[in-house]
């Protein structure tokens, strides 16, 4: 299983990126995948997940509205454009998939990228 993570970038505030998360050799039963990301010094937060397929989609506090998350036809890649970008939107964003579309929205992920680099300014 490879979850590879692109997109990231420096971006001035106010400004946009879109990330990409390309899967391959997910288990066809994978149901779930997010986007975290991680500041210097902080934890690991969940940023926007989605429920592939259903396309249930959700956000955390500090994204929603200004962040979309979304997946391709074919299921195997997965999106976050990132709009109106703030400096405190800095960090490693990695991507997760999940086989269980239950559970808690941010935990119990099986799979992970290794990352892309979002630099606001």
């Amino acid at each position: 299983v490879q979850l590879v993570e692109s997109g990231g970038g420096s971006v001035q505030a106010g400004g946009s990126l879109r990330l990409s998360c390309a899967a391959s050799g997910l288990p066809d039963a994978t149901n779930y995948m997010a986007w975290f990301r991680q500041a210097p010094g902080k934890e690991l937060e969940g940023v926007a997940a989605i429920v592939t397929g259903a396309h249930n989609k959700y956000y955390a506090g500090s994204a929603n509205g200004r962040f979309t998350i979304s997946q391709d036809n074919a299921k195997n890649t997965v999106f976050l454009q990132m709009n109106s970008l703030k400096p405190e939107d800095t960090g490693m964003y990695y991507c997760a998939a999940r086989l269980s579309p239950y559970g808690t929205r941010w935990e119990g992920f099986d799979y992970w990228g290794q990352g892309t680099q979002v630099t606001v300014s």
